[in-house]
């Protein structure tokens, strides 16, 4: 869109990366957007305080890489230059699943090892960079602002730190201000219905040192180790910047609790069934303090299906779905929500939110399928295990089998896991064929591919 065909003010409330990817779609449609967050944001790509999860290890996965790479021109070169580590996606990760390695290989999946708070300061100073576009730091939402006959919302209130409270005017507000959001308490004010909710808890913990790496020490930029049925712990391994290694345990289940202390950290690393990890970090020097986190309900907030919402007004982010961080997908969701918006605007200013809650609804019902379904493999999760999940769930545990040996049925899983295709994609008939021979090759099929050596490895 040029520069003069932008109008009006939009305002965003929360700078976490699906705030920030928001405000860059809305400068392309808005003569101003203005952000603000009630946190102090940092310089430097250090953990927030409001955002606590930053320490731990993130997953961009490939849908996210390629929308970050459209929506900001040389991202793959910038984060490059911060020590961001480029990966293909089945080449140059280990995944262990149900207890089996994926079969590494070629896959054409982009993805990109890089802390949280790197993305997000990176992110956030491309945002800036933006000549009509305005971050106020330490602001607070406190509030909406709506017509008289309350069908519109026309702007927020914001709490200064040690200020009075302001009103900023907005042609359209975006909420962004993460799972504690008070979204449905504003709609409540102006007489609106909450939406329903969906919830599930997986009862997952976390506890994640960071160790020093050294380059050539493992063919993989990360390892990942996910718990399953019978065997409730996982490991998760990432490289990232300042030749650092991000290791995060991880436990899922009521009561439920994980190490902090180094040398019973890496004790236990070695007690699970792939001990890669832990031959990792047995010999590295730990850096910084431990980060433990006990993860809160995972939350789909149903907006599209209210029969009555206020014009002005969407929401974003973990506002509209937070995922049980376990699956990777909470800044590609992000990132694709924002091209969702991007989309709506793009064919107009008319009945915005409806629009897009539409979308978003079609973008996140397979990640939510995905997480969702993934959880209730577990017995102590509460939801409904219908018959079509208990057939899914058996079906992907053939497919974790098969991609043991087979990498197209690797690769047909990683797409559906990256969100580049479809879940329906599993079922093809090739796929299917491939999963029932439990990844024994056909008689016409060539011999497999070589066992991954250091030779294959990308740099880290």
């Amino acid at each position: 869109m040029a520069s003069n065909d932008r109008r009006g003010h939009a305002v965003v409330l929360g700078s976490s990366i699906s705030g920030l990817l928001a405000a860059r779609v809305l400068s392309d449609a808005f003569a101003k957007v203005t952000v603000v967050d009630r946190d102090e944001l940092p310089e430097a790509a250090v953990t927030r305080r409001c955002v606590p999860q930053g320490a731990h290890g993130h997953g961009l996965l490939a849908a996210g890489h390629a929308a970050l790479t459209e929506l900001f021109d040389g991202f793959a070169t910038d984060v490059a230059a911060l020590g961001g580590i480029p990966v293909d996606i089945q080449r140059d990760l280990l995944w262990i699943s149900d207890g089996r390695p994926l079969r590494n290989a070629e896959s054409g999946l982009r993805g990109l090892c890089l802390s949280r708070p790197a993305i997000e300061g990176y992110v956030r100073s491309r945002v800036a960079a933006l000549p009509n576009v305005e971050i106020r730091a330490e602001h607070e939402a406190v509030g909406l602002l709506s017509t008289p006959d309350r069908r519109r919302v026309t702007g927020a209130r914001v709490l200064p730190r040690g200020g009075a409270v302001q009103e900023l005017a907005a042609d359209l507000v975006v909420d962004a201000t993460g799972r504690g959001n008070r979204g449905p308490t504003w709609l409540a004010e102006l007489g609106y219905a909450a939406p329903a909710e969906e919830t599930v808890d997986a009862n997952m913990v976390y506890v994640t040192r960071e160790f020093r790496r050294t380059p050539g020490d493992t063919p993989y930029a990360a390892l990942m180790q996910s718990p399953w049925p019978g065997q409730p712990y996982g490991v998760v391994a990432i490289s990232v910047e300042g030749e650092r290694r991000q290791v995060t345990l991880l436990g899922c289940g009521p009561g439920i609790t994980l190490p902090s202390d180094v040398d019973e950290f890496v004790a236990f690393a070695g007690r699970l069934p792939d001990r890669r990890v832990h031959d990792l970090i047995a010999g590295a020097e730990p850096l910084g303090p431990p980060h433990r986190m006990r993860l809160p309900v995972s939350v789909r907030r149903r907006y599209e299906q209210l029969d009555r919402r206020p014009e002005g007004l969407v929401s974003v982010g973990d506002a509209l779905c937070s995922f049980n961080p376990a699956y990777g997908q909470g800044m590609t969701i992000a990132a694709a929500e924002a091209l969702v918006l991007r989309d709506c605007l793009a064919r107009g200013r008319r009945d915005v939110p409806r629009r897009f809650y539409a979308g978003a609804a079609r973008l996140l019902q397979a990640p939510w399928e995905i997480a969702v379904g993934g959880d209730l493999r577990f017995d102590h999760v509460d939801g409904v295990r219908s018959r079509r999940t208990r057939f899914i769930n058996a079906y992907i545990g053939r497919v974790f089998r098969a991609a043991e040996h087979d990498a197209v049925v690797g690769r047909a899983f990683l797409r559906v896991a990256n969100l580049m295709a479809a879940p329906p994609s599993l079922f093809a008939p090739a796929v299917v064929a491939r999963v029932l021979r439990g990844g024994r090759p056909a008689a016409d099929e060539q011999a497999p591919l070589a066992t991954r050596s250091s030779e294959d490895a990308v740099r880290v």
